[in-house]
């Protein structure tokens, strides 16, 4: 791990204990800012779909709530997780519901927002969903708009290439 890993950042899960992102070193994270009432919303099912493809090798999706974009996830802890749970049966974890831009962000996305996607956006997370994909090493390796599809063949492949 480098100092610039996502493994070494203090984040909690969505039940309030340590989410202790230092047990995913070594391998692949995709870390996605989720909302419960978006339009985007729908892509849980294809979050939850990539988790069961390609935990086995290694993957494992992190929903971060986020409630910054037009208020689009403001339920409490337990009520994102029964609606995470009930309605597009999720069993990737989820961290505390944090800021993603502004004077309060928190400092995991500090880390991933100095990243470009690939038409060069780099700084603040522009709407819900939009998705990191971390390597082994704690870096980020790959950034995706929040419209691009969890199950698109532009994010498959990345993951496909580090998992190896």
């Amino acid at each position: 791990m480098t100092a610039n890993s996502v493994f070494d950042v203090d984040i909690h899960a969505l039940d309030g204990t340590p989410a202790d992102l230092a047990r995913y070193a070594g391998r692949p994270v995709l870390i996605v800012n989720v909302a419960s009432k978006c339009g985007l919303t729908p892509q849980y099912a294809g979050l939850e779909r990539l988790q069961r493809r390609y935990a086995e090798r290694g993957l494992t999706v992190l929903g971060v709530p986020c409630n910054q974009f037009a208020g689009q996830e403001p339920g409490s802890a337990e009520e994102i997780a029964e609606f995470c749970s009930a309605t597009y049966g999720v069993t990737f974890p989820l961290t505390e519901k944090i800021d993603v831009n502004g004077d309060a962000r928190h400092p995991l996305y500090t880390l991933l927002t100095g990243f470009a996607d690939a038409e060069g956006h780099s700084g603040d997370i522009r709407w819900n969903f939009e998705k990191f994909l971390i390597g082994r090493d704690g870096t980020v390796v790959a950034r995706f708009a929040p419209g691009t599809d969890p199950e698109s063949a532009e994010l498959t492949a990345a993951v496909e290439a580090e998992l190896g």
